[in-house]
């Protein structure tokens, strides 16, 4: 079984679409009970809602954000983990200040999907924006984790 966490700031946008996203797709694929995800954020306040625009575009991919709840990184026993995919270099920086030991387990989302050597590795934060710039972030995140699947 692998472990896999998705890290993103708030964890109510980004790693949220992609961990419910890809527990979804384990589903559909009956492999829900070969790997189990979970996602964090590095300045998450555990309990926060995913935002409405991030619950209102996933929709479109038939998954629903409504019961997420944030976790901080601080909140999970992250060394439990397999794989830690996040969503930017400065998630993964931050990471692993707190978490050294993970290192060889540490990888952007682009970077794990697509190799080091992808234009650009960050999928940028769609906070604060309209629906279109979510619309656009979840196609990004949609796409890595179909390929993520491909790939384990």
């Amino acid at each position: 079984m692998k472990n896999i966490m998705f890290v993103c700031t708030g964890n109510i946008c980004r790693s949220a679409m992609a961990h419910h996203y890809c527990q979804s797709k384990l589903y559909d694929l009956k492999r829900q009970n070969d790997i189990v995800v979970s996602s964090c954020g590095t300045s998450a306040v555990t309990g926060d809602i995913s935002t409405k625009n991030a619950i209102s575009v996933m929709k479109k991919y038939e998954v629903n954000l409504i019961p997420h709840r944030a976790t901080s990184m601080f909140d999970i026993d992250v060394e439990n983990y397999d794989l830690i995919l996040c969503m930017t270099e400065q998630h993964k920086f931050n990471f692993l200040v707190f978490f050294p030991k993970m290192k060889e387990k540490v990888f952007t989302l682009k970077e794990y999907v697509y190799g080091k050597d992808i234009e650009n590795i960050d999928i940028d934060d769609p906070w604060g924006y309209n629906l279109k710039i979510y619309d656009a972030c979840a196609k990004e995140i949609v796409e890595c984790v179909d390929r993520l699947l491909e790939k384990i």
